[in-house]
């Protein structure tokens, strides 16, 4: 048997440290300008500022969820089946449950001032709920043990079955009659009614969001390639121990 090996170089390689710059730069115009710089809403006040956290996270776990049924199906359709497409694929999903939970967060904190309720059974909450709890579900499911190949089978199917839930949640204030609001960039008739420093900043909270997730996952699949290297490692070792004693 091989003993697998992880290359280390490339912690901090200068493109992951471009990633932290860039979201660093572009979450710290966020929270200047979301707080102190762009003007209040004229019906929502200064809730409307919990938009520049809201809007961002909840399109980047879109981006992380769909990032992992691209992984997850370069995995079952490659001939060579490579783990690394199975590691981006979980770390992509961790970190979508992560700015999903800012998302829901978020949400929750904007309906208590807006509804006066942290939480009502909306078809966008309800659906953005489901969302989140499937991909909890996935999570589990990559922790339930085995071999690495084992994992990536199992959670591949499951992946390429939850990103079927993303149309439903985005289009959810449409198909049904919803509390939320419809989309105030990307809505139906094209029509962009908001400040231009407030869709500045808010473009700029998508941005520093993607670019804060691309590191995030870089550093996450890196680190889950080394305990697969570990666990392959370990079970090579147990192997050979039980060949020595089957030999005395």
């Amino acid at each position: 048997m091989t003993t697998a090996t992880v290359n280390s170089k490339g912690v901090g390689t200068p493109t992951t440290r471009i990633y932290g710059a860039l979201a660093i730069v572009a979450l710290g115009w966020v929270l200047l300008g979301g707080l102190f710089f762009t003007p209040e809403d004229v019906v929502q006040g200064d809730a409307v500022r919990i938009m520049y956290v809201h809007v961002p996270t909840a399109w980047v776990a879109y981006l992380a969820f769909i990032v992992t049924g691209i992984a997850s199906a370069c995995w079952l359709i490659g001939k060579k089946h490579s783990l690394g497409f199975d590691r981006v694929a979980g770390a992509s999903a961790e970190v979508g449950v992560v700015f999903m939970a800012m998302t829901l967060l978020s949400g929750s904190l904007w309906g208590r001032i807006t509804w006066g309720t942290y939480w009502v059974w909306d078809p966008r909450l309800t659906t953005t709920a489901f969302l989140f709890v499937t991909y909890v579900g996935y999570l589990a499911v990559r922790g339930l043990g085995g071999s690495p190949e084992q994992r990536a089978r199992r959670s591949s199917v499951i992946a390429l079955l939850a990103v079927l839930e993303i149309p439903l949640v985005h289009f959810s204030v449409v198909l049904w009659r919803s509390l939320h609001q419809q989309a105030s960039v990307l809505s139906p008739d094209g029509d962009i009614k908001m400040d231009g420093l407030m869709l500045f900043t808010l473009l700029f909270g998508v941005f520093g969001f993607s670019v804060l997730f691309a590191w995030l996952v870089s550093h996450r699949q890196r680190i889950m390639a080394m305990q697969d290297a570990l666990q392959t490692n370990a079970l090579d070792a147990a192997v050979s121990e039980r060949l020595r004693e089957a030999q005395v």
